[in-house]
């Protein structure tokens, strides 16, 4: 199976356009439109019922003390975690692609709902642990939401897009979910997958 997003190469830099943050000359850095990209599929293996769509950033530190701080940097070196971007499932093969812009056209304080929409279901990402008890944007967030990395990073970030064909029309999952119940819940429905990988940096260093 096949998926390309037709909105950058694959291993190239994502355009600020589909990134929650861009950089700012004065204040590091500034919200952006964050749209989606453009997903599309093909060459699905045979008995494919639906698809899921995970996006993740592998790059993110895991020691938070430096993180956006003047006067400091987070070493490229440091130990890295997950940071998930994108969780959407039940998506209808036939459907064939995902819009730009289809699930994600701004930064919506406190997140986007989860739940059905004409492309999929969407689950939760990380930005609701990232802003959790901020008075602005704390809430939980759904569906796509950009690469926003530290400006102060000394590492390029990667954003790989993860879609799966499945065997079945809807993964058993209740409630709130996110990419582990979504990994958990896809054991033994996996027919194929496929990845597609853009970077991102607000560094203006590494830019």
């Amino acid at each position: 199976m096949r998926i390309e997003i037709s909105s950058f190469a694959d291993g190239a830099p994502i355009p600020g356009e589909f990134a929650f943050a861009i950089p700012d000359a004065d204040a590091h850095v500034a919200l952006s439109s964050n749209r989606n990209p453009h997903v599309s599929w093909s060459d699905l293996p045979d008995g494919t019922r639906s698809l899921a769509l995970i996006c993740h950033d592998p790059d993110v530190p895991t020691v938070p003390d430096d993180v956006n701080v003047e006067g400091r940097a987070v070493p490229a070196d440091l130990p890295r975690t997950d940071f998930t971007h994108w969780v959407l499932v039940d998506i209808d093969p036939e459907l064939g692609e995902i819009p730009e812009g289809a699930d994600s056209d701004a930064v919506t304080p406190q997140g986007k709902p989860g739940g059905a929409t004409g492309y999929g279901v969407r689950g939760r990402n990380d930005y609701t642990s990232w802003f959790s008890g901020d008075t602005v944007m704390g809430g939980v967030y759904h569906g796509y939401d950009g690469p926003g990395p530290p400006w102060n990073d000394e590492r390029i970030h990667h954003y790989v897009f993860t879609l799966y064909a499945l065997d079945c029309d809807s993964l058993p999952l209740g409630g709130d979910f996110g990419r582990p119940e979504v990994l958990a819940a896809m054991e033994g429905y996996v027919l194929a997958e496929a990845s597609w990988t853009g970077t991102y940096t607000l560094n203006p260093d590494l830019a």
